[in-house]
């Protein structure tokens, strides 16, 4: 399938590691010109795109500083053009229960999680709707649609990115703009085995043990591969996918029993 992106540009969020990364690297295999972005190890990410054939240009920043964001848009539209696409993303909080959540932790889950993708969407949302042609896509979690436990803070704010992106779509689709989220189950990723390290220590456990257990309740019987998110990422993105928009899809391996 022709996914009709050839000529556009993109701004991706966090795209040094991990989803990010998986999301970056698909759409430059579909010849967007892309912004990769992150705090770290940009030119490497440059490179390997580079090396495959694609087209990609680094811009290091951390979006939770004061002007980062505004610094960064400039920067990627001198380099690029105007942004087409626009994938949100970024670290998440570290593991906490509910109970233990505290005013510190909430404002952290905030800043972290959803004031840095609105005021991207504000800066970047104006072009596409003047154009009538724009994707957003925010990388979420499967928490959004039956909360993680010991997740408490993630399940917080990227609930709340959730409900402002729902609310988003439906106010720009006679613009040709889509607003989408793609949740993640268990992706093989370095966020994910940090993750599984967090619950062996808590349980006394090997790392090993607890991957294992988890698997034995994913119907596909394994983690998924970042390279298959990538690919679902790029596809929202796409032009055939214009008529989708304001929807959550599961990248899970059947994880969560519900539609």
């Amino acid at each position: 399938m022709d996914l009709g992106i050839s000529s556009r540009s993109a701004l991706v969020a966090a795209s040094t590691s991990g989803l990010g990364r998986a999301i970056a690297t698909a759409l430059a295999d579909e010849g967007v010109r892309v912004v990769i972005n992150g705090r770290h190890n940009v030119e490497e990410v440059v490179a390997e795109i580079r090396e495959r054939g694609g087209d990609a240009v680094g811009i290091a920043a951390d979006l939770t500083e004061p002007g980062a964001i505004e610094e960064l848009v400039k920067r990627a539209r001198a380099a690029v053009g105007d942004i087409d696409i626009l994938v949100l993303n970024g670290g998440g909080p570290p593991p906490a229960p509910a109970y233990a959540v505290d005013d510190d932790g909430v404002s952290a889950a905030i800043d972290s999680l959803l004031r840095p993708h609105v005021e991207l969407i504000r800066r970047l949302l104006p072009g596409m709707r003047e154009r009538r042609w724009g994707r957003i896509l925010a990388v979420g979690s499967s928490g959004i649609q039956a909360p993680l436990p010991d997740l408490a803070l993630s399940n917080l704010g990227r609930g709340a990115l959730a409900g402002y992106l729902k609310t988003l779509a439906a106010e720009v689709a006679p613009d040709g703009v889509t607003v989408n989220l793609l949740l993640p189950g268990r992706i093989d990723t370095e966020r994910v085995k940090s993750l599984d390290a967090a619950s062996a220590e808590r349980q006394g456990r090997d790392a090993e043990q607890v991957r294992a257990d988890v698997i034995s309740t994913i119907p596909a019987g394994r983690y998924g591969d970042p390279s298959e998110f990538g690919a679902a990422g790029a596809f929202l993105c796409s032009g055939p996918a214009a008529y989708i928009t304001g929807t959550a899809l599961r990248v899970d391996g059947g994880a969560v029993q519900s539609l």
